[in-house]
């Protein structure tokens, strides 16, 4: 078998455990980073924790099914592509899929070569991966409060004023707007923005909030806000009634 060129990581979400062991070991064998989960509840905490590339999710999930979970995540701003997996074949429940936001729609029985074939098809569409720290692909940008943050150019304005800010903070910065009002785990934070893993005892991710916390405090409130026993979030919801973006091409923020 020929290894993916790329290590993506791919969330496998089903609640029959065998189908999880022979989807997820196929896929390991091809090079891809395989993660398990039995339910929507723990591909939530699997997203919360690490950087995910793409969701192979099961419809017929015991409590919230997958076009549930599939609506839910979307309507939280996850853009990470989705396959559906279903045993259910029929027109309707493919067009449910699709029209939730799933990205392919697979039905059950499937050749694992195809499923192979599909998440290729579908991470060669996706834009490549960004440099932790580096200007965005698109020229992004967003503003809160008194602040303007430009993820191209890599500049934070406050009232116009450019503010000195370092390549981590700006990394760390990046992964916050872009899941603005979700609360992000110290790994997938350092994960994602620092591309690599967060040692038991580094505590230089934490520095590093502080710092930017202090940069973006407007009065007594800060834009980074602690959420005690899981990591950090960023919260728009300042005095002047939250967030804000220009308008015009290359001015959209990407969520």
């Amino acid at each position: 078998m020929t290894a993916s060129p790329r290590c993506d990581a791919i969330a496998v979400v089903d609640d029959d455990p065998r189908l999880r062991q022979l989807v997820g070991g196929y896929l390991s064998q091809e090079g891809y980073e395989v993660f398990e989960a039995e339910n929507g509840s723990a591909l939530s905490s699997i997203l919360q924790r690490r950087a995910i590339d793409l969701i192979v999710l099961d419809v017929l999930l015991p409590g919230e099914d997958g076009f549930s979970v599939c609506r839910r995540l979307r309507a939280t701003g996850t853009r990470t592509p989705i396959i559906m997996l279903s045993a259910k074949a029929e027109d309707a429940d493919r067009i449910a899929g699709l029209t939730m936001g799933a990205d392919d729609y697979v039905c059950k029985p499937c050749n694992p070569r195809e499923l192979r074939a599909r998440i290729q098809a579908i991470l060669r569409r996706s834009p490549p991966k960004e440099e932790p720290g580096g200007p965005s692909i698109a020229n992004e940008v967003v503003r809160f409060g008194p602040f303007e943050f430009n993820m191209g150019t890599r500049t934070l304005r406050r009232d116009g004023r450019i503010l000195g800010i370092t390549t981590v903070q700006i990394a760390i910065l990046k992964v916050l707007v872009r899941h603005t009002g979700q609360p992000m785990s110290r790994e997938k934070l350092a994960q994602v923005a620092r591309g690599r893993e967060l040692g038991a005892f580094d505590r230089s991710l934490d520095v590093q909030v502080s710092r930017l916390r202090k940069l973006l405090e407007d009065g007594a409130f800060s834009y980074i806000q602690t959420v005690w026993g899981v990591g950090y979030m960023f919260e728009p919801s300042g005095k002047d009634g939250g967030i804000r973006y220009p308008s015009g091409p290359g001015h959209a923020a990407s969520w």
